[in-house]
């Protein structure tokens, strides 16, 4: 008799169009924990620019920092992917707020990417598989928020069709608050320094 698999834990990366930002958050998680298939990650846009690759100077960046996005496309956020995501990482604090009028239910899991690698960081390192840990950091999220120091800026600024300079910055915004994540809760083996 097979046992069957648990059910993965599911992060949901959001943004708008679903070709920079969230896929960049996306395949820097996904190749950072390293296959772990106990944790399933994906992205999506709230008004995405559905079935398109990831924007060509991310792609560029990603490739620098060794993540493969051949076969990416974007897709647009639909309501079952909220419903069976454990954590939902928006990019801005005013995309976070469109995911929950869309889905209330998701106000206790959803957080901007920033805010949530600061919240893990506080959480401190713990025992378990990844979806453990983070599956942990989301239930102690309404604590850890109360640990924050002062008002953050947590918004990750759009750098679609914008110049290269402003490009790169986004992109270390999402390689650092993803490797916080990591530095956590998994290794971070696909990132380099």
């Amino acid at each position: 008799m097979t046992v069957p698999a648990a059910t993965p834990f599911s992060v949901l990366m959001v943004c708008t169009g679903n070709i920079c930002r969230s896929p960049a958050a996306e395949l820097l998680l996904r190749a950072g924990l390293d296959g772990d298939p106990g944790v399933e990650v994906s992205s999506a846009g709230l008004a995405a620019l559905a079935g398109q690759p990831v924007a060509a100077p991310v792609a560029r960046l990603l490739a620098e920092r060794g993540v493969d996005v051949d076969g990416f496309t974007a897709r647009q956020l639909q309501p079952p992917a909220l419903r069976a995501a454990g954590l939902v990482l928006t990019m801005t604090a005013a995309q976070r707020s469109a995911v929950v009028t869309r889905l209330p239910a998701a106000v206790r899991r959803t957080f901007t990417l920033r805010e949530f690698a600061e919240l893990t960081s506080l959480a401190g390192p713990g025992t378990g598989p990844p979806a453990e840990r983070l599956a942990a950091v989301v239930a102690q999220a309404p604590r850890l928020r109360a640990q924050r120091a002062g008002s953050r800026e947590d918004d990750i600024e759009d750098p679609y069709q914008r110049p290269d300079d402003v490009v790169a910055r986004v992109m270390d915004l999402i390689d650092d608050a993803v490797a916080g994540l990591l530095d956590v809760v998994g290794p971070r083996s696909a990132r380099t320094a």
